[in-house]
């Protein structure tokens, strides 16, 4: 298939993430007002769209407290810049079992595992423009983890996200799960327009090469909007295969820590590094005014 680039692109910054990443970089927001305030710049560095989780303030971990939600919803909306603000709904699908030999009972410490109307809680209450929803089970990087989000799940999730007017952001760890985004497009559970984030390099999903990247991007059905990052070393290369391959851009300190080579990033520099590299190749950055009327988003 011909390369079709894309020369309008809207940048995406994924401001904190789940994962246990606190202590590898001091970089990495916790509180709500670092999370908050790193958004804002990555927003003034010319990301157009804020994808953000929340963290317990006191340990680093992840959270799905909703005063927490509440908080940098209302410190990003109150600031002098402009952003589209995209909240996860990927947590309450963690699912770890015992062991090998015994997996049950449960690893209950580890286990968090919440209904549709809990898992989109925050998204009721918050009403961001977008938020995510993870499109399919998968092993997920270690031990006895499983990302667990059955049919009967994403149909709910999906149905509760478009009655509140909220975009669903198909997260697309592998071709199956673009399958079932099809589907739900055809019952009718997500609406026009489409919006896929392609997910890639994360074990045990979709790896980052690019034949498997444009087998991704060739299940990805035309008039769909999509945007793609990899996590780890080729994060920073992949702002240039997403514009090549037709997509829009994510990047941010929930996919890599690095600028470079032992060089450890704010979320503003990676979304500098990745302004640079999309009009160095003849694109331009659009602002969250335009990627309002591409998706049609409602502004809260």
């Amino acid at each position: 298939m011909p390369l079709s680039m894309n020369r309008d692109i809207f940048i995406t910054c994924a401001v904190t993430g789940a994962g246990d990443t606190t202590a590898r970089s001091a970089h990495v927001p916790v509180t709500p007002k670092e999370i908050a305030d790193s958004a804002i710049d990555a927003a003034k560095a010319g990301a157009a769209v804020v994808h953000c989780h929340v963290r317990d303030p006191e340990t680093g971990a992840a959270s799905r407290r909703l005063d927490l939600y509440r908080e940098v919803t209302d410190r990003i909306r109150s600031a002098e810049v402009d952003v589209v603000l995209n909240l996860t709904a990927g947590m309450g699908g963690d699912l770890v079992f015992g062991n090998v030999e015994a997996p049950f009972p449960l690893n209950e410490k580890a286990t968090d595992m919440a209904g549709a109307t809990e898992r989109v809680a925050h998204v009721a209450a918050c009403l961001p423009e977008i938020c995510t929803l993870d499109c399919g089970t998968m092993n997920f990087n270690l031990g006895d983890y499983v990302m667990t989000n059955t049919p009967s799940m994403l149909r709910e999730m999906a149905r509760q996200m478009t009655a509140l007017g909220v975009r669903p952001e198909i997260e697309a760890f592998d071709t199956g799960h673009l399958w079932f985004a099809k589907q739900l497009a055809e019952e009718g559970l997500i609406e026009d327009p489409v919006l896929i984030q392609l997910c890639m390099g994360i074990p045990w999903g979709a790896p980052d090469d690019l034949n498997t990247f444009m087998a991704m991007v060739n299940n990805v059905p035309a008039g769909w909007t999509f945007s793609a990052f990899s996590i780890g070393r080729n994060a920073m290369a992949y702002p240039a295969a997403a514009v090549l391959a037709g997509g829009n851009v994510r990047v941010g300190l929930e996919d890599n820590l690095y600028a470079g080579k032992g060089q450890l990033a704010t979320n503003a520099v990676l979304v500098e590094k990745a302004a640079t590299v999309v009009t160095n190749m003849g694109a331009r950055i659009i602002g969250p005014t335009e990627v309002r009327e591409k998706l049609k988003l409602v502004k809260r």
